[in-house]
């Protein structure tokens, strides 16, 4: 079964987490495949779909609101869940934050399975005038590997089937069944196998 997980990010580090989210999965069993938002085309053959964004302003990075807008009605025909990327400190850690307004609304939209708020990161280099004088301030590292993988749990274990792993060699249940005999239809009715 395979777990797709899409992402937007501007600076790397909602791009990690999803990394990570997926790792996470494939501890789990589960195929996986993380894409950047705008390089997904299509979300057939995906058993469950992750969408993250980093968070902005409160606002969700556009890649992942696009992505959410495009596929919409693919979305509301498998289990997604969403998760966020943004706070600058560790309000996030405890699992509570809500999602921002316009992530409760899309999610609304397609009907999600849930939403986690994760850690942001903010590097003291950061490039752009607002990221830059946020550095100043709030340069750092939230996002906790351990609370990915306690999330990735929380679905593998209560909101999804588990991954299901096939023996290397072919079953032939016909082997294993009792052989019944099949009359042919010129036999005698008292030579007939009966039902």
């Amino acid at each position: 079964m395979l777990v797709l997980v899409v992402y937007g990010s501007k600076r790397g580090g909602t791009a990690e987490l999803a990394r990570m989210v997926g790792k996470a999965f494939a501890e789990h069993g589960w195929s996986v495949e993380v894409r950047p938002a705008t390089d997904v085309t299509t979300v057939t053959g995906a058993d469950a779909v992750i969408v993250g964004g980093a968070l902005y302003m409160n606002r969700w990075h556009r890649d992942a609101v696009r992505f959410v807008k495009r596929h919409a009605a693919a979305l509301r025909e498998l289990p997604v869940w969403f998760f966020s990327s943004g706070p600058l400190d560790d309000s996030a850690r405890a699992g509570d934050v809500a999602p921002v307004r316009q992530v409760q609304a899309l999610a609304a939209s397609i009907e999600i399975k849930g939403h986690m708020t994760f850690g942001g990161r903010l590097l003291p280099d950061a490039k752009g005038f607002v990221a830059a004088r946020m550095a100043k301030t709030y340069a750092g590292d939230w996002r906790d590997p351990q609370q990915v993988r306690e999330w990735v749990h929380q679905i593998c274990t209560h909101d999804m089937p588990e991954a299901i792993t096939l023996p290397p060699e072919t079953i032939n249940l016909a082997d294993r069944l009792p052989r019944q005999r099949v009359a042919r239809h010129d036999e005698p009715a008292a030579n007939r196998p009966r039902a």
